[in-house]
């Protein structure tokens, strides 16, 4: 395996009444579904430029809806499927792929709107004295994590979807004697709120409506 460095965006697929449930009181599920697909493309745009090496696109429930193989012409990433079970079961196991094949993996989720190319460089470069990089949330969660080798006891116990997602993993860095380089806090969208920010702050270029 040669120096490379990988960015695993998950995202779940635009379908009306299931992308972006939260968003659909003020979007409606066709609106909620165009906005999962601006997020998608925004965090690609975001991750291609970060000029890092390959960017990867892991999918929900597949990889088979026509936006994917639309992203993978738009952006020339690579589709790559989630396992099942929730979300930390699924990270670990994109871990233990792309890191059979990357020296290190960035891993960010598609709604992480906060996130800049920069960020995204910050946590490569942190792994070469640090054993991860983490980029936490205002809500509790945290939008971005970086690992050089597997480390699956990371994603096993986390309340995910709480507000202590991002205190609960902390104290299993510590536990684990894990060096870890924390990087600026910022947002991702799962309520109206952080939708309309995201587009008061000019994140994004696709509007859902």
């Amino acid at each position: 395996m040669t120096e490379t460095t990988a960015i695993l965006v998950f995202a779940r697929a635009p379908v009306p009444g299931v992308a972006k449930t939260r968003l659909m009181p003020a979007l409606g599920a066709d609106g909620a579904a165009r906005a999962s697909a601006a997020l998608t493309r925004r965090a690609l745009r975001t991750a291609v430029g970060a000029n890092l090496g390959a960017v990867e696109l892991w999918c929900a429930p597949d990889c088979d809806h026509p936006f994917f193989t639309d992203c993978t012409r738009d952006f020339g990433v690579t589709l790559h499927a989630q396992s099942t079970g929730d979300v930390g079961r699924r990270m670990a196991q994109a871990f233990d792929d792309a890191l059979q094949r990357h020296a290190r993996v960035v891993l960010i989720g598609a709604d992480a709107v906060s996130l800049q190319p920069t960020d995204l460089a910050a946590a490569a470069a942190a792994l070469t004295d640090h054993d991860a990089a983490f980029a936490p949330a205002e809500d509790g969660g945290y939008l971005l994590v970086a690992l050089r080798r597997p480390q699956a006891a990371l994603f096993d116990g986390p309340a995910w979807g709480s507000s202590s997602v991002w205190a609960q993993t902390r104290a299993h860095l510590d536990a684990l004697g894990l060096r870890t380089c924390v990087l600026p806090t910022g947002y991702d969208v799962d309520h109206p709120a952080d939708w309309q920010r995201a587009l008061r702050e000019g994140l994004l270029e696709d509007r859902a409506c």
